[in-house]
């Protein structure tokens, strides 16, 4: 079939070789979270069905298109239909057990495949950026970038500032760690399996060691005497007959307030 004289292909559909396995583990499994992200009450903006369906593609397929993007290839996503179609069929899962009896958001589920997914990506990445000769600094950031770039949609999508950016339990950390042991057993010349699997289960278990021991990333110092600014612009008027407690807490006026 041809139309204006281009080919038109159906798709290679591939299951199975290592690499491949792989990544479709990694996009089916970040797929279940996205949808059940969507569905989370602090990210929910009134989605439809297709609403929830798409935000599991752009978990499941998100990282790794973008990964692609960057070593300037075509996207595994659209050479191969099985990763869109894991990622649909994933993503109507996720939309189907967010919530348990009494409409109760499923939270541990969602950490625990989020603790389990985020190792996975990051390991498809490592491979692929290896796979392309990119040098050991570049396979570390593809190992970041490859998980958490579909969070970062989601969120940006749902309004929400991305975790990358905020407190969180070594969220980032748990990718990165992920991506240098892949990189050490890869190294020592460990097979595509032994590899993988080593790295997934440090990162998993490090993961859910910072869950339950609230291990978080530090947050930024701030400098000592910092005034933070009400997020109001106030000029001219706005400020007429303000009192000076009100603009002390504007950080418009200095000095410390009357004894009492």
């Amino acid at each position: 079939m041809s139309v204006l004289g281009h080919s038109i292909q159906f798709g290679g559909w591939q299951w199975y070789g290592d690499q491949t396995l792989i990544n479709l583990i990694a996009a089916s499994t970040n797929a279940l979270n996205g949808a059940l992200l969507a569905r989370r009450p602090d990210h929910f903006r009134q989605y439809t069905v297709v609403g929830v369906i798409l935000m599991a593609l752009l978990g499941g397929i998100g990282g790794g298109v973008t990964r692609d993007v960057l070593i300037n290839q075509v996207p595994s996503a659209l050479t191969n239909p099985a990763y869109i179609t894991l990622s649909v069929l994933f993503g109507y899962l996720g939309y189907k057990v967010a919530y348990g009896p009494g409409q109760l958001f499923r939270e541990g589920f969602f950490q625990l495949m989020t603790a389990f997914s985020l190792p996975w990506y990051a390991v498809a990445a490592a491979e692929k950026a290896a796979a392309a000769g990119i040098p050991a600094i570049g396979i570390l950031v593809l190992a970041i970038v490859g998980p958490t770039a579909g969070r970062v949609y989601i969120d940006l999508c749902s309004g929400v500032a991305p975790k990358e950016f905020i407190r969180s339990e070594w969220f980032v950390g748990t990718a990165l760690l992920t991506g240098m042991v892949w990189i050490t057993c890869d190294t020592a010349g460990l097979s595509t399996w032994w590899a993988a699997g080593v790295s997934v289960a440090v990162g998993f278990c490090f993961r859910l060691l910072a869950l339950f021991r609230g291990w978080e990333e530090p947050l930024a110092a701030e400098p000592a005497g910092i005034v933070v600014h009400k997020p109001h612009v106030l000029l001219g008027r706005k400020l007429h007959d303000k009192s000076d407690e009100e603009l002390r807490d504007l950080g418009l006026l200095v000095g410390d307030p009357p004894a009492r």
